[in-house]
């Protein structure tokens, strides 16, 4: 219920009030400007009509977090999740109250937020060709649909299946193949390229490199993750229909939207099979020497956490995170990112307004602050700005 709440809100954020705005013009008032200028293309009626559905979208969106809320606490950063379980006890009120928020995002994804991807898809057909990608999906897989312990998680049943597509075969996800380069990363090339022993050491001086995220591969293969490889990976219908216009920004927002009703639709069901005055969490007690993984599927994608516990503490802490695969620059072996591929070949009309480079780096739902992990343990200030 956590988990698929915060799917919806974050699809409905993307998509909203983070991308819609590079086709839908709104009045020229904050938060519609500033924006970029030259391709809106949108009927009067039906651009009015979606600047109209932008700002219930923000309404639709604080439901999705009440949802969370109720589950996780608060929300954002809900915190009932713990080692074990959750800390949340479900009762007859909170199942009652989640469902009537729910049946009002159902009505608002099915009636209002796939229309009106389907609006722009239709408007702006040449963003089916545009942003294709590297073709290759991975999906950790999510939802556990099985009781029982996670004894085998990829072969486990589940909402999302644990999946990839490599040169057009789709096969089961190997964990053990995944690895992380950082030639062009502003990190010691030392590194071992296992998840578990990666620990990296920051080097702004690096010859070559131009970014902080790091080069996670599969095999050595460039990965996509996100709702289009988990929709492509579970053979969804709805997206395999679009045959290779699938690989693109539209296909994107096509299937973030189409898996934002899915979710909806699931979790009517799923929030029945709460038991009220059931125990929510496993007792449990931390080992004092173990390594281990933890494999799910956020809304932006793909997310391993790979753990290492040394004398009762954490040795080893390394998270590879959606946007680590999808922003990631090039790899050992030169190979572009998922993210850097789509751009190659992108017809741009005016350099100082290359709205077209916009619309293919949002599609993927970006997000930097969650790519790139830098610490100081000592406090020590690194550099200090004055916005005015």
């Amino acid at each position: 219920m956590i988990l698929g709440s915060n799917y919806i809100q974050s699809h409905i954020l993307h998509f909203f009030h983070l991308a819609a705005l590079d086709y839908v013009k709104g009045p020229d008032v904050p938060p519609f400007i500033p924006r970029y200028e030259g391709d809106y293309r949108l009927p009067d009626s039906v651009n009015a009509e979606v600047v109209n559905t932008y700002l219930e979208a923000l309404k639709m969106r604080r439901r999705a977090h009440e949802m969370t809320a109720l589950w996780g606490g608060r929300m954002p950063h809900n915190q009932a999740i713990v080692p074990g379980g959750v800390t949340e006890v479900p009762d007859s009120q909170k199942i009652v109250d989640f469902k009537f928020r729910l049946a009002e995002l159902i009505e608002f994804i099915d009636g209002k937020y796939v229309p009106t991807v389907k609006a722009v898809a239709a408007t702006y057909p040449e963003y089916f060709n545009i942003g294709v990608g590297c073709k290759n999906m991975l999906s950790f897989g999510a939802f556990p649909l099985a009781e029982g312990a996670l004894t085998d998680f990829v072969h486990q049943e589940k909402f999302f299946p644990s999946k990839v597509l490599v040169g057009g075969q789709l096969k089961d996800l190997e964990p053990d193949v995944i690895g992380e380069d950082v030639k062009y990363s502003w990190y010691e090339d030392e590194i071992e390229k296992e998840p578990t022993k990666a620990v990296v050491t920051p080097n702004t001086g690096k010859k070559g490199a131009y970014s902080w995220v790091k080069a996670p591969r599969y095999n050595g293969n460039v990965m996509e993750v996100g709702p289009l490889a988990r929709l492509i990976t579970a053979q969804n219908p709805d997206v395999l229909a679009l045959g290779d216009k699938a690989y693109s920004v539209l296909g994107r927002h096509f299937a973030r939207a189409v898996e934002a009703s899915m979710i909806a639709h699931a979790m009517d069901e799923w929030v029945m099979k709460l038991e009220v005055g059931q125990p929510v969490c496993t007792p449990h007690k931390v080992p004092n020497e173990a390594q281990g993984m933890g494999l799910t599927e956020a809304a932006r994608g793909a997310l391993g956490h790979w753990n290492k516990i040394e004398k009762g503490r954490t040795a080893v802490y390394n998270a590879v995170v959606p946007s680590t695969w999808n922003m990631s620059p090039r790899d050992d072996r030169d190979q572009m990112g998922a993210m850097e591929q789509a751009l190659i070949g992108c017809p741009v009309k005016d350099p100082a307004n290359p709205f077209e480079i916009v619309r293919i780096v949002r599609s993927f739902d970006p997000c930097l602050a969650c790519a790139i992990h830098v610490m100081t343990p000592d406090k020590k200030v690194l550099s200090q700005f004055v916005i005015g």
